[in-house]
């Protein structure tokens, strides 16, 4: 039997990915549904080609067009569409690559609803990570991690018993051996230019700052259930070791390959099982000829150093930071304020911030839209009218 597939988030890098890894795997996988937010275009094309039975989009417009298009197929929008998707009874799988907080509700439905999650969306973990382990344990089922760092220290991780620390491996983004003082003026052009991997703007911009890499962090802590002091970044610029695993004998265990995020999509898809599937480069131990790994920079990237701090602190600390940063990171792109102004904004709004202990879901929620409003204020306090940005 196939197994049956639900995406949500189809439009984007990873879903995209994920259909093109299913699609070459199509006896193993069945599409049963899919989501997109505005994309309306490229899921058209994919509801050709994959035929689910149940589609949702963002807004009611979209939802109207497609139900003409495709009368035979369940066409719904909005959150009550995801969370609808998100439960299905008939889906195996729920593949959360949607970006933002909106992924988080759908994958509690989908879990509670007795269904293994593939995760891809980083603020699930970061604003609700001990919500979503402990309802993933209570209804005994799976979250299999999709990004490549979280996905090597999956396959590493087999004995936590004689676990010493986790090695999580960051490229080092485009301004690894920029000074400070460049990175102050940096253009976006410059930010989104990231020497390894092909992202969405926002993790683009978040793996300059090396925020990224401190989201990693407090996922890995949760998914793995591993101590801040027993998780280590190391810079490694040419993300051949995609993460590692060091055991109290003094063994390291690396998973290693070329930058591709096909091998841990369709890993996640198939666990516990392997097949082949896109055919990829295979790493080549004698034209790599030379791993290099260094210590990160905390005074260049003070993001990576903040995020520790918010994981450690627990409560909603890591609400605060996340929605701050993401709303800086907004700002930046849409040309508001300079590169080097993200963290100086983010790390205002967390320095001033009253944190929540014990959150549940609606006041994480609520939390994050005041720290939002909060952020955009500051921003818009110091953005003149004239359209100069933060000095």
């Amino acid at each position: 039997m196939r197994k049956k597939i639900t995406i949500l988030g189809s439009t984007g890098s990873i879903g995209t990915q994920a259909l093109e890894v299913i699609n070459v795997l199509n006896n193993k996988f069945e599409v049963l549904s899919l989501s997109a937010g505005s994309n309306v275009e490229l899921i058209k094309e994919q509801i050709k080609k994959f035929r689910p039975k149940y589609v949702s989009v963002k807004n009611k417009e979209d939802c109207e067009k497609l139900k003409n298009l495709f009368p035979d197929i369940t066409i719904l929008y909005g959150e009550e569409g995801l969370m609808t998707l998100a439960g299905l009874k008939e889906a195996d799988m729920v593949l959360v690559a949607v970006s933002g907080k909106i992924g988080l509700k759908p994958t509690l439905e989908a879990l509670k609803n007795k269904k293994d999650v593939a995760l891809a969306n980083k603020e699930t973990l970061v604003m609700a990570g001990e919500i979503i382990m402990k309802t993933a344990k209570e209804n005994n089922v799976k979250i299999l991690p999709v990004d490549s760092e979280h996905s090597a220290i999956f396959q590493c991780l087999n004995n936590k018993k004689a676990l010493r620390r986790l090695i999580i491996t960051s490229s080092g983004g485009p301004f690894r051996t920029s000074s400070i003082e460049d990175m102050k003026s940096a253009d976006i052009s410059s930010v989104l230019n990231h020497p390894r991997w092909n992202m969405g703007r926002k993790i683009t911009v978040d793996s300059a700052t090396l925020m990224n890499k401190g989201l990693e962090v407090i996922e890995a802590h949760h998914l793995f259930d591993v101590d801040f002091d027993d998780i280590k970044v190391v810079v490694h610029p040419q993300s051949y070791v995609h993460s590692a695993v060091e055991y109290i004998d003094g063994s390291i265990i690396a998973q290693i390959g070329v930058p591709s995020m096909h091998i841990p999509i369709q890993y996640a898809l198939t666990y516990p099982e392997r097949f082949e599937g896109i055919e990829s480069e295979s790493f080549d131990f004698i034209k790599a000829s030379k791993l290099e790994f260094y210590e990160p920079d905390y005074e260049k990237f003070p993001s990576l150093a903040l995020a520790f701090d918010a994981g450690r602190r627990g409560g909603t600390y890591c609400v605060c930071m996340n929605a701050a940063n993401e709303e800086a990171v907004l700002a930046f792109l849409s040309g508001k304020i300079c590169f080097s102004d993200i963290y100086n904004i983010t790390k205002s709004v967390y320095d001033s911030y009253i944190s929540v202990e014990n959150p549940s879901i609606e006041q994480i929620l609520i939390e994050d839209d005041k720290i939002r409003k909060q952020t955009k204020e500051l921003i818009e306090l110091k953005y003149s009218l004239k359209g100069e940005k933060i000095r």
